[in-house]
């Protein structure tokens, strides 16, 4: 990484950063379904930030840039003894600072979370568009054992 990065829970003054990231990142299916203006995700972050289940974080640069983005959900299950899996979903980096280290410090950052909620599996999808994100995870040492599927309505 060439620069240092700091990874911590989102704050309402960054959510223009974090709509910018996640909407420069998204792949076909999204493209066409999105809103332009950033505070039409202003209630869905509140929720996000006030539920007990998950959360958003970002990747802060040393001018407190908002450089990458992920949510975490706690997901509770009878399967593995009840202990609850983590699902990580948005997982973003500004496309000028991909390649820096940045996801590989948020994963990592994710992985420190769920363990500390003693979670039995962290789970992820990633769209078959994003080709160059499917090494990254495999090199992190994410099985692609399941067969998912979507429905948008």
């Amino acid at each position: 990484m060439s620069n240092p990065i700091r990874i911590e829970k989102a704050q309402p003054g960054q959510l223009r950063q974090i709509v910018g990231i996640i909407n420069a990142g998204a792949t076909s299916v999204r493209k066409d379904r999105e809103f332009s203006d950033w505070q039409d995700y202003r209630a869905a972050f509140d929720a996000l930030r006030s539920a007990p289940e998950c959360d958003i974080y970002v990747a802060l640069n040393e001018y407190n840039e908002v450089v990458g983005t992920f949510q975490i959900h706690f997901l509770k299950g009878i399967a593995f003894k009840g202990r609850p899996r983590v699902e990580l979903e948005s997982v973003h980096v500004r496309a000028d600072r991909q390649g820096a280290g940045i996801g590989r410090a948020m994963m990592a950052h994710a992985e420190t979370l769920a363990r500390a909620a003693n979670a039995c599996v962290i789970q992820l999808t990633s769209n078959r568009e994003r080709e160059g994100s499917h090494p990254f995870y495999r090199k992190l040492g994410y099985d692609q054992s399941h067969l998912g599927y979507k429905k948008m309505l």
